[in-house]
């Protein structure tokens, strides 16, 4: 299944909002199984903070809503592999790209979201 049939198939409710085409992921195979869990938790941020590539039709509560559920479906991918380091390194980006934000620079969020990916792919 695709990253975008993944996340639509997460929770029913989501897939009434998913878009016809999936966009191209934002990050790159290099990230192995984990790609499917940043491109996840990556547009439960663009549902809180910026433009998602998957969802459209939601209103602010919904899309709150819906951004914390990719946020905890990939969070908890992890955790069911056992995969500690990345649900720390993932809980990091999150709180910091949400502080970003809360501080007027959301702008330099998007940096970490690059460094993050860098961080997960498997060397």
């Amino acid at each position: 299944m695709s990253v975008h049939g993944d996340i639509t198939a997460a929770d029913p409710a989501l897939a009434t909002y998913a878009q016809s085409e999936a966009p191209e992921p934002r990050f790159g195979p290099e990230l192995g199984q984990r790609l499917f869990v940043l491109e996840a938790v990556y547009e439960g941020y663009l549902l809180h903070y910026g433009t998602p590539r998957r969802f459209e039709g939601m209103d602010d509560d919904l899309r709150l809503l819906a951004g914390d559920a990719l946020y905890a479906l990939g969070l908890a991918r992890l955790a069911q592999r056992g995969d500690l380091p990345a649900v720390a390194e993932l809980a990091e980006l999150i709180s910091s790209s949400a502080r970003l934000h809360a501080e007027g620079r959301g702008a330099e969020a998007e940096g970490l979201w690059d460094a993050s990916a860098s961080v997960l792919a498997p060397t």
